[in-house]
C-alpha cells in the first residue's frame, strides 16, 4: 500500500509561515511518502479560499504539478461542504494537479455560537459543540447528488468523511440516498470517537465504500471536568491502527493517507451510547493524562494564542510526530 501525508499533519508550520506547499511536498518526499493530500480549508494564517494550497493561479498550480511529477507523487484534495460553484473550482484544480479524489464533509447548520478566537472555532466549526440534526445531515444528499455531473465531467471521486458528528450508520444512510459509484467515504481513523463509536466498528462499516483515509491515533483525557479526544503521533495512542489498516487492505484500498492531528483536541459531539460506546475508561476510550502543562486542551491547536515559547515547542514536536507516524505506518505495512 502507498502512504500519503495530509497537510493538516503540519498545520502549525503552515499557519505560522514556516512551510508552504512546495517545502511540504519536499518534506513528504524526504519521509518516504508516495503522495500528499492538500487541505483547502481556510484557517489561521492561511489563504481565505485555498488554505494550504495558497492559490489556484495557473502558474502556481503548474509548479506544484511539476514537483509532484518530478517526485512521482500522487495528490488528493480535502475540502468542506458541497456548494456547486466552489466545488467546480476545486474540480478544475484537481484536474491540473492530477488529483482523482476530493474529500468533503457535511458542515454544521447550527451557526448560533458567535466566536472570535481561533481556539473557540473562529476558523473550524467542528470545534463548536452543536446539536446534530439527522434530517439536515441526510438532506445534504440532494446537494451531493447535484455534484455527480461534475464528478463525471472531471473524472473524480467524492469521499465523504466521518467528521466528528456522524456515526458510520449515519453515513451509510446518507450514502444509500445518493447511491452512485463516484461517491463513497473517507474513513477517518479517529473521528468516530467523538460520536462514541469504536474506530474498528466504523472501519468495518465504511471499508467497502472507502476511497481514502485520514490515518491518525488518539487518546482520551479529562480536564476541568470536560472529556476530550486528543491527537497523538501514530503508535502513541489507543486506536488499533494495524487492525484498521488490515480491514481496509482486505477491502481493496491501495493508499493509506496519514493525517497526524497532533497537537489537537476535540470535545465529544454526540450523546454517550449513540455510536455504541456508553462509558469511557476501557480500550480505545481508556483515560490518559493531558499532554502539555501550561496549555488547556483547546489551546493545543493554536498555541500561538498563548505564547511564542509554546508555539516553538509544539512546532518541534509536530515535526517529530510526523516522522514517528510515517515510520510507524511503514512498520505496520511491512508486517502485513
Amino acid at each position: 500500500m502507498k502512504i500519503g501525508l495530509e497537510t493538516e499533519s503540519m498545520h502549525l508550520w503552515f499557519q505560522n509561515g514556516r512551510m508552504d506547499i512546495f517545502s511540504y511536498i519536499d518534506f513528504a518526499k524526504e519521509l518516504g511518502c508516495n503522495g500528499i493530500i492538500i487541505n483547502l480549508i481556510k484557517d489561521f494564517g492561511l489563504d481565505e479560499e485555498w488554505g494550504c494550497l495558497g492559490s489556484n493561479e495557473p502558474s502556481h498550480l503548474a509548479k506544484i504539478r511539476a514537483k509532484l511529477d518530478e517526485y512521482d507523487m500522487y495528490c488528493e484534495l480535502d475540502s468542506k461542504g458541497f456548494e456547486r460553484v466552489k466545488f467546480e473550482k476545486i474540480a478544475k484544480v484537481a484536474q491540473v494537479l492530477g488529483a482523482k479524489i476530493i474529500r468533503s464533509y457535511v458542515p454544521l447548520t447550527d451557526k448560533s455560537k458567535q466566536v472570535k478566537n481561533a481556539s473557540d472555532g473562529a476558523f473550524d466549526d467542528s470545534k463548536i459543540t452543536a446539536k446534530f440534526d439527522k434530517n439536515d445531515f441526510l438532506n445534504s444528499s440532494e446537494e451531493i447528488k447535484a455534484l455527480i455531473p461534475l464528478l463525471e465531467q472531471y473524472d473524480l471521486k467524492l469521499a465523504i468523511e466521518n467528521h466528528e458528528y456522524q456515526t458510520s450508520d449515519d453515513l451509510l444512510e446518507l450514502l444509500n440516498l445518493i447511491n452512485h459509484p463516484r461517491v463513497g467515504f473517507l474513513y477517518d481513523f479517529g473521528n468516530s470517537m467523538m460520536a462514541y463509536e469504536e474506530p474498528i466498528k466504523a472501519c468495518k462499516d465504511m471499508a467497502k465504500y472507502t476511497f481514502s483515509t485520514h490515518c491518525k491515533d488518539h487518546i482520551v483525557f479529562i480536564e476541568d471536568g470536560i472529556e476530550y479526544v486528543c491527537g497523538v503521533p501514530l503508535g502513541e495512542g489507543n486506536i488499533d491502527i494495524k487492525a484498521c489498516v488490515e480491514i481496509l487492505k482486505q477491502a481493496g484500498l491501495e493508499r493509506i493517507n496519514i493525517e497526524q492531528c497532533y497537537p489537537y483536541c476535540a470535545t465529544f459531539k454526540r450523546e454517550k451510547g449513540v455510536g455504541g460506546v456508553s462509558e469511557l475508561g476501557k480500550g480505545t476510550f481508556k483515560i490518559e493524562k493531558p499532554l502539555f502543562k501550561g496549555l488547556k486542551a483547546m489551546q493545543y491547536y493554536y498555541p500561538q494564542e498563548v505564547s511564542k515559547e509554546h508555539l516553538e515547542k509544539l512546532l518541534k514536536l509536530q515535526k517529530e510526530g510526523c516522522e514517528k507516524s510515517v515510520k510507524h505506518l511503514k512498520e505496520i505495512l511491512n508486517a502485513l
